[in-house]
């Protein structure tokens, strides 16, 4: 199997996350890839991607990710149902950093309690 067969999937998450700049070559069995993240959540999906199929210190992929906006972790737009602890163990793995997530959008949100669908929230970096 080449390395671009085995990794097709790191691939495909790259064309669904609108990865700009994107770049794709194998060399000697090694698959390079490049491209730039909106944000470091988006990086972060990647490596993981990268980890699941290749292991922690794959041999068989160089991967050089840049981050567009390194200013926030990421931009979630809420959705129906979606309370800011659901947000925040998503994107933190810890529902109490749900604090955090209100303390950047003050400029939208007055209650941690009251958020409400379509409302774009800046998730900061910790």
């Amino acid at each position: 199997m080449s390395a671009k067969a085995k990794y097709q999937e790191v691939l495909n998450l790259g064309e669904k996350l609108g990865i700009k700049d994107g770049a794709v070559n194998e060399e000697g069995g090694v698959l390079k890839i490049k491209g730039q993240a909106s944000n470091q959540y988006e990086k972060n999906l990647l490596w993981d991607k990268i980890k699941e199929i290749g292991g922690e210190s794959p041999s068989d992929i160089q991967a050089n990710i840049t981050v567009e906006d390194t200013s926030v972790y990421a931009r979630h737009t809420v959705q129906k149902g979606e309370t800011l602890g659901k947000i925040a163990k998503h994107y933190y793995g810890d529902a109490m950093k749900y604090k955090q997530i209100f303390e950047a959008n003050t400029n939208i949100l007055k209650n941690p309690d009251l958020i409400h669908p379509d409302q774009e929230l800046v998730i900061p970096n910790l």
